[in-house]
């Protein structure tokens, strides 16, 4: 059976405003919440917009540039925002973004963003083809376009990995 690969546009898989209220139960001994809360919320909502375009079932295979840019604390609402920026083959990368908003003081606070990249899967867990990216917006296009830089990073650090293991 063959799928129909239609080149989709950004906005069919997005996820806008997510929302996550922090309680007490979500806080390290610091009092900010726990990291891999975090972290877990946003593989899932990730994998929403991959599988959203993909139309498949997908897998995470890495995580880079996550950075923890400002604690969330107790009585916060997260905002989590994910979105495609570009397919190849079998994988994209979705980036991620995660901001912080209390009532008691006005304004957004971006705490976080990161980039997960996925491949769609078969039942025998066997790559398969995805759907282009169509950039709209000029901020979906310069996504787009620095996907492919930081994918050529991960390919070259792969690389640098497997001849220092190699060695030993």
């Amino acid at each position: 059976m063959t799928r129909e690969l239609r080149p989709k546009k950004v906005q069919e898989s997005v996820v806008h405003d997510h929302t996550y209220k922090i309680f007490p139960n979500d806080l390290n001994s610091y009092g900010t919440v726990f990291g891999g809360l975090i972290m877990a919320t946003l593989d899932r909502i990730a994998l929403v917009v991959a599988e959203r375009h993909s139309e498949c079932t997908c897998v995470t295979v890495s995580v880079d540039s996550m950075h923890f840019l400002a604690p969330a604390k107790r009585g916060d609402v997260l905002l989590f925002r994910a979105s495609i920026n570009k397919s190849w083959r079998s994988s994209m990368e979705i980036g991620v973004k995660v901001l912080a908003e209390n009532y008691h003081t006005p304004g957004l606070r971006h705490i976080l963003s990161a980039y997960f990249t996925f491949v769609a899967v078969d039942e025998e867990r066997r790559p398969v083809p995805v759907p282009a990216v169509i950039p709209e917006e000029p901020i979906e296009h310069r996504r787009f376009e620095e996907a492919e830089i930081r994918r050529q990073r991960r390919k070259q650090e792969a690389e640098e990995t497997k001849v220092r293991r190699s060695r030993e």
